[in-house]
């Protein structure tokens, strides 16, 4: 493993302190404009020095007409040229010192023979030079923690904790949304393209010396280094998840693969293998993939496969029980002094067997807190599966009874699930033991959006919750197994 971030020689490509830009002009409708406005409006700190051949200022930068003429080395060249000067570019950057390079612009291998020939005599430009390069083909790197962002879409979520390496850019940029609805954010996200110099495995490395990265993604069309891959992930597995989505495995998988970046796939059933010896955790959909990042991410790890479930309804208990059995996840019964506890908690009407049924509750705080409080601290409780259900409706008429006045409702709703959802959170710290929320209602409504803003795993349904629990719990039992494996070699 790389001691530290620093160290690591991916660092001054992720953590550039100035940027040689080529391909940007005054013209906004340029894929290379657009980069480079992303780029600054996220705010890089660093300087940017544009190289144009005509133009003197770019995007109210001063501009350089040669890379020979911009008065310091800079750490990173990003590049969105046309194809044909791409190779004569980077043995510039390499003269003036550059050894980062992105290099957005495609035409190479993932095009037939003629890009593949183009491509080597760009590795060996690189070789020649010492470049490290991201692409080509790609759309590069989102650090949001340094506030770099080389896509030309805009990022406005969170600084987070996924770390992403993907072999497709479009699964980097239209994340951006779909993280920021779930409460996440990307820490670092690698756009790899066709991976001249720089693959899947080095940027595996680097998310898992990245402090900012709790649990790492991996969308993956192949893999071409299967020892060094199995490798870097045994030793990070202990440390950090890895959650992987694989999509070569079919023979429609495979053609879409060849032709996006020149990627060779292999069948489903050995990429299993791969992942299953690495410790990696397989998702099916890029949904799962994010479910699971969302659960490893902000949960501490059960200590075992026992689920209580908690709810106010018989219906979603039963669908959530179910499919607890289906996925291999045992329901025990509460221990007897925690029947006894939870009998003054739990109506005539409802059952205290798991699933623990409240049917109606007039007091949202003992369903939110004093209900789950006694449940977590049943040693037969490794895991809280909790039916979230907070109807703002219902709530407000209840107010407006209590003479809230109407226009401070909307208010008075976001401080009670606010208040909700810090009850919770507090238990999960304390007790070190995950609470998972499932409902049918919208991630949109306001008592979602604080869970998320909490940092509590939400799933619309349990069947998602609970794929995510087990995935939970298959990363648990697959790090005791190597730590008992590490401990009989020893």
């Amino acid at each position: 493993m790389t001691p530290t971030i620093e160290q690591h020689r991916l660092y001054p490509l992720t953590c550039p302190r100035s940027i040689a830009f080529f391909g940007a002009s005054n013209n906004y409708s340029s894929m290379g404009t657009i980069i480079l406005r992303a780029l600054l409006d996220f705010g890089y700190a660093g300087e940017v020095f544009p190289v144009h051949p005509k133009e003197t200022t770019v995007q109210d930068l001063k501009a350089y007409a040669r890379v020979e003429d911009i008065p310091a080395v800079p750490d990173l060249a990003v590049v969105v040229l046309p194809t044909r000067i791409v190779c004569e570019t980077m043995a510039v950057c390499g003269e003036k010192g550059i050894r980062n390079a992105i290099i957005v612009s495609g035409g190479f291998k993932e095009t037939g023979p003629e890009g593949a020939g183009r491509e080597k005599e760009l590795i060996r430009i690189a070789d020649q030079y010492g470049i490290r390069i991201i692409g080509p083909n790609c759309l590069g790197v989102t650090n949001t923690h340094h506030r770099l962002n080389t896509t030309p879409h805009r990022y406005h979520g969170q600084a987070g904790f996924v770390g992403l390496a993907s072999q497709s850019g479009s699964f980097v940029t239209q994340m951006f949304t779909y993280l920021d609805n779930l409460g996440l954010g990307f820490s670092t996200a690698f756009s790899i393209g066709n991976e001249a110099n720089t693959d899947l495995v080095d940027c595996l490395e680097y998310l898992g010396a990245c402090p900012h990265t709790r649990v790492i993604a991996l969308y993956v069309e192949a893999i071409r280094r299967g020892r060094e891959f199995v490798e870097t992930a045994r030793r990070i597995v202990p440390h950090k998840p890895i959650v992987a989505l694989y999509v070569g495995g079919s023979e429609t998988g495979r053609k879409a693969a060849l032709s996006h970046t020149g990627s060779m796939s292999g069948p489903d059933d050995l990429y299993d293998g791969i992942f299953r010896q690495s410790g990696v955790v397989r998702a099916a959909s890029l949904a799962e993939l994010f479910d699971f990042c969302m659960a490893f991410g902000q949960l501490p790890e059960p200590a075992g496969d026992n689920v209580f479930v908690q709810t106010h309804s018989g219906g979603p208990g039963a669908v959530a029980a179910d499919a607890c059995g289906r996925a291999g996840l045992m329901l025990p019964e509460p221990s007897e002094s925690t029947k006894a506890r939870i009998a003054e908690l739990v109506p005539a009407t409802g059952s205290i067997r798991n699933p623990i049924d409240v049917t109606f509750t007039k007091d949202i705080v003992q369903f939110f807190s004093s209900l789950p409080q006694a449940l977590l601290d049943d040693p037969q409780c490794h895991l809280l599966l909790l039916y979230y259900y907070l109807p703002a409706d219902m709530i407000k008429r209840a107010l407006v009874r209590m003479g809230v006045p109407r226009q401070d409702l909307d208010a008075k709703i976001e401080e009670i699930a606010k208040m909700m959802c810090d009850n919770i959170r507090q238990m999960i710290d304390s007790r070190k033991k995950p609470i998972v929320c499932f409902s049918y209602q919208e991630r949109g409504e306001t008592a979602m959006k604080m869970l998320a803003q909490a940092g509590i795993p939400f799933y619309q349904g349990p069947e998602r919750a609970i794929r995510s629990i087990r995935a939970m719990i298959d990363y648990r039992n697959y790090k005791r197994k190597l730590a008992a494996q590490v401990a009989g070699i020893r």
